[in-house]
């Protein structure tokens, strides 16, 4: 029988999660939470490295974060698409897993595949809860669908403390040697933005902006089309 997790949380590339959210999904394992991971494509199109170092990579940084699950759904990297096929198994492993809530890319981004990977998790998560799609699963909605940002700001809902698992994020965020500055890989390939040293420091510096929103050192940001829901105890916490 599949675990049921807690939580899901969906990337178009292995290494989106960690970037985004990888502190509030440290933080969720810390609190007793499972957590899984799903990555939509194998990234087979980035500038550096190839796909079978990076599942070694995503590997460690899935033990890092204490993941209970992580998955690929090998889509196409650089032709996400919201087409039926996809959708079923976004569906799919939505039922398999049973969340109460899902994590996915903000639709507003500077990566075409970021983009189309919002439109299809945020379609799939409604269409899992209709028994007429059939997968062999049960269907099963999730509660809320949460989204991060990525290249560009986004109109925060609320932000997560990650104060004490930003070491965390950033250890598993390093694992992906041969995407992030690592003087100890020594390939003939480009360098990008995201391979220099300054790019940390980036990571970093937003974490602790988001942090300073909130009165803490570290925090993630996360947007909600839905209202937040609030009575005479909760208030205060908001």
């Amino acid at each position: 029988m599949t675990e049921k997790l807690d939580v899901l949380f969906f990337g178009a590339h292995p290494d989106d999660v960690e970037l985004t959210c990888g502190g509030t999904a440290a933080k969720l394992v810390k609190a007793g939470k499972k957590i899984g991971i799903i990555d939509l494509t194998k990234a087979e199109l980035s500038s550096r490295g190839n796909p079978e170092l990076r599942e070694k990579e995503t590997a460690a940084a899935t033990e890092i974060l204490g993941a209970s699950i992580r998955e690929n759904l090998a889509l196409s990297d650089g032709n996400i698409t919201n087409d039926p096929d996809s959708r079923l198994k976004v569906i799919s492993v939505i039922r398999k897993y049973k969340p109460a809530l899902v994590f996915a890319p903000y639709p507003g981004d500077r990566h075409p595949d970021h983009i189309h990977a919002s439109e299809l998790i945020r379609e799939a998560a409604f269409y899992s809860g209709l028994a007429k799609i059939a997968d062999g699963n049960d269907p099963h909605r999730p509660h809320k669908v949460y989204y991060y940002p990525q290249a560009y700001d986004i109109p925060v809902s609320f932000v997560f403390d990650i104060s004490d698992t930003f070491d965390i994020k950033m250890h598993a965020i390093k694992s992906y040697g041969s995407q992030f500055f690592n003087p100890g890989y020594e390939q003939n390939e480009p360098v990008t933005l995201i391979s220099s040293e300054l790019f940390y420091k980036e990571i970093e510096a937003r974490a602790r902006h988001y942090g300073f929103k909130i009165g803490v050192e570290f925090g993630e940001p996360f947007f909600s089309y839905e209202s937040v829901k609030a009575d005479a105890e909760t208030i205060f916490e908001i």
